[in-house]
């Protein structure tokens, strides 16, 4: 069993950043494949991006490729979604998740585990 808590999300203005963490505990980051996702008002869950040390992939949505990134501390078992650029179309509640498989994985049913959420709103 693997437990996810995100933490980091807040009010930013346009084009600021924001980093978001997510601490994951119950196992090492390499033991899974590691996703982030939004869910904006009224809209379903997006993809934003994937990572899997051991596999030794990274890969990011199309609406944010560019613009975020995904790192992780091993010692803090902590992985982290770095915002730049922030538009006000990136307003969402994000969350971590993980899954068992260590391919690639982008959809939301491919994901075992779900942390809480944390809400990031982005001012015009």
């Amino acid at each position: 069993q693997v437990h996810l808590v995100e933490s980091g999300g807040g009010l930013v203005q346009a084009g600021g950043s924001l980093r978001l963490s997510c601490a994951v505990s119950g196992r090492d980051l390499d033991a899974y494949t590691l996703g982030w996702f939004r869910q904006g008002p009224g809209l379903e869950h997006e993809f934003v991006g994937t990572v899997n040390w051991s596999a030794g992939f990274t890969v990011y949505g199309d609406s944010v490729k560019g613009r975020f990134t995904i790192s992780g501390d091993h010692v803090k078992n902590t992985m982290y979604l770095q915002m730049s650029s922030l538009k006000p179309e990136d307003t969402a509640v994000y969350y971590c998740a993980a899954a068992r498989r260590m391919t690639v994985t982008t959809t939301r049913d491919q994901y075992d585990y779900w942390g809480q959420g944390t809400q990031v709103t982005v001012s015009s």
